[in-house]
């Protein structure tokens, strides 16, 4: 298993991204509202980020994102990508978002096989 985490900045995707997510088989996640650390020191004023920084962080309207966790088995991984790349694009342009997965060693209180009812 892994932990996919989604640092979704295009919000307008948000509702395409989990809905094709859960048409794959990946029903589980967690969102959190979030913001990155330069957005976060410019609306404190911060020393450390320029001013022509700032006027960039202020123009482009996105003041917060979503942070998206969601635990999957290593074979959804491959659907999981496919899906963030047809609902958000590409990744590797400018306020978009990042992915990436870390190895879960232990998990408790995760349904195996979400289409299965619990037995009474």
């Amino acid at each position: 298993m892994k932990l996919m985490v989604i640092i979704l900045n295009k919000l307008d995707s948000l509702e395409y991204l989990l809905e094709g997510l859960s048409a794959a088989g990946i029903g589980g996640a967690t969102i959190i509202e979030s913001s990155g650390m330069a957005m976060t020191l410019s609306k404190l004023d911060s020393s450390f980020v320029s001013s022509s920084l700032k006027a960039l962080f202020s123009s482009d309207g996105n003041e917060d994102n979503r942070t998206i966790f969601s635990v999957i088995r290593d074979d959804q991984l491959d659907i999981a990508r496919k899906v963030i790349y047809s609902t958000v694009g590409d990744l590797s342009l400018p306020n978009t978002g990042v992915v990436f997965t870390l190895p879960i060693d232990f998990a408790e209180g995760i349904r195996k096989n979400r289409n299965k009812l619990p037995e009474a």
